[in-house]
Formats: structure tokens, C-alpha cells, sequence
């Protein structure tokens, strides 16, 4: 899977896409230091087969944290990391199966792409993209020539 190039300079605005979240009854906001473990083990358990609970444990590292999460009637539905592989980048981030399909992917996506944004960033990777498509329509993001496996070389299976 390449990597992505996405210009933050010119994101959509994250404004409208939180509002028809909220209209759904979810709220998309930066994770706290006390919902760490229950962030992490939530990660775990729906996306098991990857290390993306790794990376969402580092992200709370930060300050700010690196982690947006998407929660309705109390509960977790998604998260969205940032700066946790490398600087810069963004990803993981992922969306329960039964919450797919209400745009809360692109929300996490912007939430996160705006924060890098205002940390002062004027570009970001969007690391081993799976949906390009997805990426390339919501932010413009374009992939990057021979980029895989990039900064994920030799990574311990």
C-alpha cells in the first residue's frame, strides 16, 4: 500500500462535517489521557489483525494527544491517530463495521489532517493508504511514487 501526499493548506472546512456528525448523535473529539487503555483495547479488539493498537498507545504520548476518537450514545465508534510512526504522518485510523457508511471516517481524517495543520505542519503522509480513492476525494491527497514499504521496512512480523 503507497503513501499519500496531502496539502493541508487547502483542507475542507472541518466545521460542517462535525456538525452532521453531531446531527447523527456523534461527537468526533481529541481522546483524553484517562480513556487511553479503553482507546487502545477498543483498537485491539476491532482491528485485531493489524499493530494499530501499538500505534494509538503512542499517540497518547503526545501532548497534545495524537488521537481523535468518535463516540455515540457513550460509546467508542472510531478513532483517527496522528505523529505516531513517523512525524507527520497520519494514520491509523478505523471505524466500527456497524457505524461505516455515516461519514465519521472523513471527520477523523479531517480532524486530524486540521490539527497538523495548526502544529504548524504544511504537508502530511498519509501512511500505507488502503482507500486511496477515499483520500484522493476527500482531501486531494495523491500517492507517492514507490513508497512502499517505506518507513515500514523491516518491521518486525
Amino acid at each position: 500500500m503507497p503513501d499519500m501526499l496531502v496539502k493541508l493548506y487547502t483542507l475542507p472546512d472541518l466545521a460542517p462535517v462535525l456538525a452532521e456528525q453531531a446531527a447523527q448523535g456523534i461527537t468526533v473529539r481529541r481522546a483524553l489521557a484517562p480513556e487511553k487503555r479503553r482507546v487502545v483495547e477498543w483498537v485491539r479488539k476491532h482491528f485485531h489483525d493489524t499493530a494499530w493498537d501499538s500505534e494509538c498507545d503512542v499517540s497518547f504520548a503526545h501532548q497534545p494527544i495524537g488521537c481523535y476518537v468518535a463516540v455515540r450514545d457513550g460509546a467508542l465508534i472510531g478513532f483517527g491517530c496522528y505523529d505516531v510512526t513517523a512525524k507527520g504522518f497520519f494514520g491509523p485510523t478505523g471505524v466500527a463495521e456497524s457505524a461505516r457508511g455515516l461519514g465519521t471516517g472523513k471527520a477523523l481524517l479531517l480532524a486530524c489532517l486540521h490539527s497538523l495543520r495548526i502544529e504548524g505542519y504544511g504537508y502530511a503522509i498519509i501512511g500505507a493508504a488502503g482507500p486511496t480513492e477515499f483520500y484522493t476525494h476527500i482531501v486531494g491527497a495523491t500517492v507517492i511514487e514507490d513508497s512502499w514499504p517505506g518507513v515500514y521496512a523491516g518491521l518486525l512480523d
